[in-house]
């Protein structure tokens, strides 16, 4: 079994839960404090630290505290390991849907042989 702690694992748990995804959504426009990541959530201020907390595990965010402020923002290229998974996948996917494509041609030209004109 897949070491259930690595990168690319983590990066995928952080983006399964809809409130990490929005966090992440709102970090693209620049960095934000942790208030202000709060402020749309229906959630305490301890659980939105619990989300972050899962979100810099992952690489996907690094954070700062400034004084009495915790600005988080976007790491570069955090989302590139499960790109790359993803990619791998469609391209095996897309090369098995062009063959079976390609054997159904076949498949349909032998048939199109046989049949009276």
């Amino acid at each position: 079994m897949a070491d259930a702690s690595g990168p690319l694992d983590r990066v995928f748990h952080a983006l399964a839960d809809p409130a990490r995804r929005g966090m992440l959504e709102r970090l693209t426009r620049g960095p934000a404090s942790v208030s202000e990541l709060a402020r749309p959530l229906s959630m305490s201020l301890p659980a939105v630290v619990q989300h972050l907390a899962v979100l810099e595990a992952s690489g996907l965010v690094i954070s700062a505290k400034h004084g009495r402020v915790r600005t988080c923002q976007l790491e570069p290229g955090s989302l590139q390991p499960a790109e790359q998974w993803i990619n791998e996948r469609r391209l095996g996917w897309e090369r098995r849907l062009d063959r079976l494509g390609d054997y159904l041609a076949r498949q349909t030209a032998k048939g199109d042989e046989g049949s009276p004109a």
